[in-house]
């Protein structure tokens, strides 16, 4: 049936939902290249169209196509549950429906904006950068800056200052500092 097809009806690209995909791969997998259809959703749309998911894409006819884009567009009609849709009890309609590509992103960038003007906890963790789904962040998930305790150099065994009075100079010898403080130490002697 699909295989006996010539060379010459051979689609080396074909597009789905707007979604370029090579010919040469099997269905189930090219399906699962769309944003919003992960391969378990695939799986489900193939067998609840009959569909042999290991038949190559490129080997499809144009009528085909449509009716798989069709099903991805709108799985609620031919049978897949509610419970498998990505956008269940929609915040503005309130009904049950599957987003996919540009449509997805849209909705999930929107989402995030609510939370945050609603200033829910998620929105604020949102706001500040910070990990949203309860994960811990005391040692995962820094970005830039060090880590660690900044070192300020080697401390010294013997610190030595002169200072002159008069006409006698005395020696004075500290425990040991740190460079930093040495340094603060000659700039005040010097003043």
């Amino acid at each position: 049936m699909i295989l006996n097809l010539s060379v010459s009806e051979y689609k080396h690209i074909v597009r789905i939902a707007g979604k370029d995909i090579d010919g040469s791969k099997k269905i189930i997998v090219a399906l699962s290249e769309i944003k919003g259809v992960g391969y378990n959703f695939a799986q489900v749309i193939l067998q609840s169209m009959n569909v042999n998911p290991n038949v190559r894409i490129g080997f499809l006819t144009d009528r085909e196509i449509t009716e798989i884009e069709t099903v991805i567009r709108n799985p609620s009609q031919t049978g897949i549950p509610k419970w498998y849709l990505n956008r269940q009890k929609d915040m503005d309609s309130g009904s049950n429906h599957h987003l996919i590509t540009s449509d997805l992103d849209f909705s999930i960038s929107s989402d995030i904006e609510r939370e945050k003007s609603v200033m829910s906890w998620r929105g604020y963790r949102h706001m500040f950068g910070l990990k949203v789904r309860g994960q811990c962040t005391r040692t995962t998930g820094r970005r830039g800056g060090a880590v660690g305790v900044k070192k300020t150099g080697k401390p010294l065994l013997a610190a030595t200052s002169t200072t002159t009075m008069g006409t006698q100079t005395a020696v004075t010898t500290t425990p040991s500092k740190t460079t930093n403080d040495t340094q603060t130490s000659n700039a005040q002697d010097a003043d």
